[in-house]
């Protein structure tokens, strides 16, 4: 087993010395193989750290993170990267959180993470659809606009045969010039 520790904070303005301490207090080896870092914010999984640690890890290892919060910010990609490390027989523990995803407990408390994170979606979901039924009482049009008319494409031709410059016949019928171009590459 190896002891691999993960540290991140948010900005580079910002120091990585009090989590480095102590994942090096935890056991995990101050040397590059064992310790990575990121300075980059949590919402997104794609850091360069974080994708190293992932794919050195081996199962059997063990994982060291101060927080919960310095693996992500985001509780659905947090439960993902954690689920993946459970199957792949990798422990994660986070010290000041007092967590870990070692033994029995360790599935219980991946299972209870997974839960959470799926009543979270659930919830934005749900609150989204709240927002669009809200917005559609208001009398906010939902969807695509509607496309132009036939008649009114027929109409633009023929201001246009008339000499009317492009941009005045598509501000008289209430559309952009690209629209009116996209009707003329649609009539080639």
């Amino acid at each position: 087993m190896v002891k691999l520790g993960y540290a991140r904070v948010s900005t580079n303005q910002q120091d990585l010395t009090t989590q480095l301490d102590k994942l090096k207090a935890s056991g995990v080896k101050d040397h590059k193989d064992f310790l990575f870092t990121d300075k980059a914010s949590g919402k997104n999984d794609k850091r360069q750290g974080l994708e190293l640690m992932m794919t050195k890890a081996r199962q059997g290892d063990h994982i060291v993170i101060t927080k919960l919060d310095r693996l992500g910010r985001n509780t659905a990609d947090m439960i993902r990267i954690i689920e993946d490390l459970h199957e792949r027989g990798i422990t994660v523990q986070f010290l000041d959180d007092g967590i870990s995803t070692e033994g029995s407990m360790g599935k219980m408390v991946t299972t209870i993470l997974a839960a959470v994170a799926q009543a979270e979606r659930e919830r934005i979901l749900e609150r989204t659809n709240e927002g669009r039924r809200a917005a559609m009482a208001r009398g906010v049009k939902m969807g695509r606009k509607p496309s132009i008319s036939q008649a009114v494409r027929e109409r633009a031709v023929k201001m246009l045969s008339e000499g009317i410059p492009k941009a005045a016949v598509a501000k008289q019928l209430g559309f952009s010039r690209q629209k009116l171009y996209d009707i003329l590459d649609e009539l080639e």
